[in-house]
């Protein structure tokens, strides 16, 4: 079956996180919502429909790494094809309809998944809600077999549900592997999964007598950390000694964490290597979080956590709910960030006392107050720091960077 995950055009809802990635590429367990997506609906041909700054960049990093013929932005053909929101949760296997129909959000406004034949139909179609669009809604209404993320607090109070969904499927590569002997503590040993080189110093304790612990391949887990499940360490990710992670926890590929981490959700290549509490938050790529930098994710009167976008206040419906933080973000010492913080894009936060609860992208705030963080300066630190993984510079990376900025003031209310 050929297989279409939009964008839709909600996208700017899930920022700071969606201004640098289309939303199916947001993280959810130990993968995307792609990876989910392609699991369950296995498709024999695949299309991604993205905003155009975001073509060159599924071009050159999503695409080549599926193993299933794939375009971007192309048209519709006159071959039948599934229509799937990208912002769609899947945990099973997806049952193809005998007919054309709709599966909608509860609103029936919006295409949660659609089989269609509309030849010509295009993502200009999605993303201006066309009169050609709109028609899909009248289609035969379909069951509904996947969940629909209206936001990022979505996917942080979804992550122990992924995580245990994805454990099960990472099983499958590992269950002939024994585990190594150590001077380490393993609860409900049948439940840890190890991958190739993981690395456990002594003094470990891995608990999963809650829900699985999966430490990914070459990650390593410092001397006396503790790790309750569900929760998942990325491949080549540094866990340092005496850390606390909790469940709910996602570490993406080649970070390296310390302190405390609670239901929270890190991306790649990001450092909160010291002391400090992270709680129910979602963290971009390329983050570095200072020694000491704590959120807060309970109010105090235990009311409902509001998100502040600009001079909107988002309900979150949530009582614990901690901060919201873009990629190549980065933080000061003894940063305080209070609950439902909004922190943008290429930030930097050098003040003393709490930040502010809604930082702009490519924003510089000290005690003497924010300012615009020129763009310029902002691709020269991240190219020394992609240096410093031995990472390169590609004109994929300013174009996506520079888009951002020019982006993000709309999008954040600020322009």
């Amino acid at each position: 079956m050929h297989v279409v995950i939009f964008e839709g055009a909600r996208w700017h809802t899930f920022a700071p996180l969606s201004l640098s990635r289309p939303v199916f590429m947001l993280k959810t367990g130990m993968g995307t919502l792609l990876d989910k997506q392609i699991r369950h609906l296995r498709p024999t041909r695949l299309s991604l429909w993205v905003r155009p700054e975001q073509e060159p960049f599924v071009r050159e990093r999503v695409v080549p790494k599926l193993a299933i013929p794939t375009t971007v932005n192309q048209p519709l053909d006159d071959e039948p094809a599934l229509l799937v929101n990208g912002r769609t949760v899947h945990f099973a296997q997806y049952e193809y309809p005998p007919h054309e129909g709709v599966a909608t959000d509860s609103e029936g406004t919006h295409v949660r998944s659609a089989l269609v034949r509309i030849p010509g139909l295009a993502p200009r179609d999605v993303a201006e809600r066309s009169a050609r669009w709109l028609k899909i809604l009248e289609l035969p209404h379909m069951m509904q077999q996947s969940r629909l993320v209206s936001s990022l607090w979505d996917l942080i109070s979804w992550n122990e549900e992924s995580l245990v969904e994805d454990a099960l499927r990472f099983r499958e590569t590992v269950a002939t592997r024994g585990k190594p002997a150590g001077p380490y503590h393993l609860v409900n040993d049948d439940n840890v999964f190890l991958g190739e080189a993981a690395k456990l110093a002594a003094g470990v304790v891995l608990d999963a007598s809650k829900g699985p612990v999966v430490i990914d391949h070459h990650a390593t887990v410092g001397a006396n950390s503790v790790l309750h499940g569900p929760c998942y360490v990325g491949p080549h990710a540094f866990v340092r000694p005496l850390t606390l992670i909790r469940e709910g926890t996602s570490i993406g590929i080649a970070s390296r964490v310390g302190g405390e981490i609670s239901n929270s959700i890190i991306l790649g290549y990001s450092n909160k290597a010291h002391d400090g509490y992270l709680g129910d938050s979602y963290v971009g790529k390329w983050v570095n979080l200072g020694a000491g930098t704590t959120t807060s994710n309970l109010k105090n009167t235990y009311g409902e956590i509001t998100v502040s976008m600009g001079r909107e206040q988002v309900p979150t419906g949530r009582r614990r709910l901690g901060s919201l933080i873009g990629d190549h973000v980065k933080t000061a010492v003894l940063t305080r960030l209070m609950t439902g913080t909004y922190v943008g894009f290429g930030s930097m936060l050098a003040g003393n006392g709490a930040a502010p609860r809604f930082v702009p992208s490519y924003t510089f705030w000290t005690e003497k107050g924010a300012e615009a963080y020129r763009i310029d300066k902002a691709i020269e630190v991240t190219q020394r720091v992609f240096a410093r993984r031995d990472r390169g510079w590609t004109k994929t990376d300013e174009d996506l960077m520079r888009y951002v900025a020019a982006a993000a003031p709309r999008v954040e209310g600020t322009a």
